[in-house]
């Protein structure tokens, strides 16, 4: 099976990563000020029927992952379309970063779960809450666990923003903490199967992916405050 090496310089991004987030941990811990978390709906009352697609309930998360994940409301979901193709929905969502709790992104976790990040860049979607169009910014990685291959979109949404960078969300983080006293955020992330090891392979699952997406957006509002 063909193998695909990650971009160079990954190693050091991942240091200034860590970087980024030891400083943004910090800087938000010392602004300590009380946080009241925002109106929102809970998670679970998320559509089970979204544009056509059918929810399919996941298991839940044992106590121990969600101690270490430390998030308040999570959904995990497959979403089958009526062709039947397939999707998985992840979205965490924390009310308050300020104690160490913070959104952990995909690249640290998916590798614990024996999945290899094999590519990774930021690619954009059409923005499908627009009337005037416009496309948002989206992380996109290809991983795999011994013959099964996935494609993984993911991004980081706070206060309105949708952002794929890490770097991007750490610094609104610290700036929101002192601007507007929030710290609330949420990762949402959509991971389509890849059937077979072709670049056309990915680009369906992609097509997948964006297609779910397209829904999706539209009904986020309610539940990831702005």
């Amino acid at each position: 099976m063909m193998r695909r090496d990650l971009p160079r310089g990954f190693l050091t991004r991942s240091v200034v990563v860590f970087g980024c987030l030891l400083l943004a941990r910090v800087a938000v811990a010392r602004a300590d000020r009380f946080e009241l978390p925002p109106a929102r709906a809970a998670l679970a009352d998320f559509p089970m029927a979204v544009g056509g697609w059918r929810g399919i309930v996941q298991p839940p998360f044992t106590p121990s992952a969600l101690a270490v994940l430390g998030l308040n409301d999570y959904l995990t979901r497959n979403y089958i379309a009526p062709n039947r193709t397939g999707v998985n929905l992840y979205i965490g969502y924390w009310e308050s970063q300020r104690q160490g709790d913070t959104i952990h992104s995909p690249l640290n976790c998916l590798p614990g779960a024996g999945w290899e990040p094999l590519s990774q860049t930021i690619i954009s979607v059409p923005d499908s809450r627009s009337p005037a169009g416009g496309s948002l910014p989206v992380n996109r990685v290809v991983v795999q666990k011994g013959l099964d291959r996935d494609l993984v979109l993911y991004w980081y949404q706070s206060h309105g923003r949708i952002i794929a960078s890490e770097y991007a969300s750490r610094f609104h983080l610290v700036v929101d903490a002192v601007r507007l006293n929030r710290t609330d955020g949420a990762i949402v992330r959509v991971v389509a199967p890849i059937d077979g090891d072709t670049p056309q392979a990915e680009q369906k699952a992609q097509d997948v992916g964006f297609r779910f997406i397209s829904v999706l957006l539209p009904q986020l509002a309610p539940y990831l405050p702005g």
